[in-house]
C-alpha cells in the first residue's frame, strides 16, 4: 500500500530534541507514511545519527552544511512531496498514538485544506495547551478617513491545562494552524506556491494560514490528534549558534517588515513594540539565565545583564553576517545532499 502522506521534518530552533522527536514518529504513527527529513547544519553527532537512521529506516534525508530558516527548510522538503497530503513538523515535537490517522480522517471527512492537532507545550507531555486552533485574519478599519490594516492573531486556550478545557475541545473550523505540526492537502500549493522564504523567523504561520484562507481553503482543528512542542531551555552548547541565528535581530526585523509590506499593514504600535524588542527570545533564554549565574563569593553581581546585552547584539550581528556569506557560497555550489 502506497502512503498517501509525507511527513516533512525540519529544524525549529535547536537540535537536541531531534532524536526523541524522530523516535516518537516511528513509535506512534499507525499508518504508512513517507518521511523527508531536512537537516540544516546539525552537529556532527546528530548528523551521523540521522544518516544511520535514514539508511536503517529508508527515509529521505536532505542535508545542508549551513543553517536554514524554517520556510527554506520546508520548501526543500516540499519539493520532494508526491503524496496527497503533507505534514510539516518541527524537529522538537513529540507525537502521541494515532496522531496522523486522526488528522487525515478530519481532512477526509470535512474536506479541510489544513488540519492542526491539539498542540501542547513542555513536559510532562500532552498536558498543557499551546494551541487549540485560533484566529488569523487582516482587519480593516477607517481612521481619520484612511484605511488601517492590522493583522489579528489569537491562540485558543494557550497555557491552559488540557484536563481543564478538555470538554470544550471539538473538531471545528478554525483560523490558523501552527508549523509545530500541521497537515496540508498538497494540491493547495499549486494555487499558492511555496512558502515565503522572506519570512525568516516570525509570523510565517499567520502568513500561510491567511494565504490558504484567501485561496478558498479551509482550516480545521482536530483535538483527538495530540502532539507536544518541547522548547528549550535547557539548551545544549551545540544548539546555541543556530538558536542565536534563528532568533536573530536581523531575521526578526526582516520578517516583520516583509509581513507588513506583503499584507499592506499599518505600521502600528504592534510593529513599533516588536522593533524595540528585537532579540527578546535570546534575552529571556540565554542572557538573563547567564546573568543570574554570574556571582562573586556567592553573591549575584548587579548590572550583569546590561553588560551582556550589547555583547549579545554584537555576537548576533557577527553570526548573521557569517551565515549570509556561508549560505550564499553553498547555494551557488548547490551543496544540498540527499540520501534515502
Amino acid at each position: 500500500m502506497n502512503p498517501e502522506v509525507t511527513i516533512v521534518v525540519s529544524p525549529r530552533e535547536r537540535f537536541s530534541g531531534a532524536r526523541a522527536s524522530l523516535e516518537s514518529i516511528y513509535k506512534y504513527t499507525d499508518i504508512p507514511f513517507t518521511l523527508v527529513y531536512v537537516d540544516g547544519g546539525s552537529p556532527a553527532k546528530l548528523q551521523q545519527y540521522l544518516e544511520a537512521e535514514s539508511r536503517a529506516r529508508g527515509f529521505q534525508l536532505i542535508r545542508t552544511d549551513h543553517y536554514l530558516s524554517p520556510n527554506t527548510a520546508r520548501n526543500l522538503g516540499l519539493a520532494q512531496v508526491k503524496t496527497r497530503y503533507v505534514v510539516f513538523m518541527d524537529n522538537d515535537v513529540i507525537v502521541s498514538p494515532d496522531w496522523l490517522s486522526r488528522l487525515i480522517e478530519c481532512s477526509e471527512q470535512t474536506g479541510a485544506t489544513m488540519v492542526g492537532p491539539l498542540t501542547c507545550i513542555g513536559t510532562p507531555l500532552h498536558q498543557t495547551v499551546h494551541c487549540a486552533g485560533g484566529e488569523a485574519r487582516i482587519d480593516v478599519e477607517i481612521q481619520d478617513g484612511q484605511p488601517r490594516r492590522r493583522a489579528h492573531e489569537k491562540l485558543y486556550f494557550a497555557d491552559r491545562p488540557v484536563a481543564e478545557i478538555q470538554d470544550k475541545l471539538r473538531r471545528e473550523p478554525t483560523g490558523l494552524a501552527e508549523f509545530h505540526c500541521m497537515l496540508v492537502r498538497s494540491e493547495i500549493f499549486k494555487q499558492v506556491g511555496c512558502f515565503d522564504e522572506a519570512m525568516l523567523n516570525t509570523r510565517e504561520h499567520i502568513d500561510f494560514s491567511i494565504t490558504v484562507a484567501e485561496a478558498g481553503g479551509s482550516i480545521y482543528l482536530e483535538p483527538t490528534s495530540v502532539v507536544t512542542y518541547v522548547p528549550g531551555p535547557p539548551l545544549e552548547w551545540d544548539d546555541i549558534p543556530y538558536y542565536m541565528l534563528r532568533w536573530s535581530d536581523a531575521w526578526e526585523l526582516a520578517s516583520l517588515k516583509r509581513f507588513r509590506a506583503k499584507w499592506d499593514l499599518t505600521e502600528d504600535e504592534f510593529f513599533k513594540r516588536r522593533y524595540k524588542r528585537l532579540g527578546w527570545r535570546r534575552h529571556n533564554t540565554l542572557i538573563r539565565p547567564l546573568a543570574r549565574k554570574v556571582s562573586l563569593f556567592g553573591q549575584r553581581l548587579p548590572g550583569v545583564e546590561r553588560v551582556l546585552v550589547p555583547m549579545d547584539r554584537a555576537l548576533n550581528r557577527y553570526l548573521t553576517t557569517r551565515h549570509s556569506r556561508l549560505e550564499g557560497s553553498e547555494v551557488k555550489q548547490d551543496r544540498v545532499l540527499t540520501s534515502s
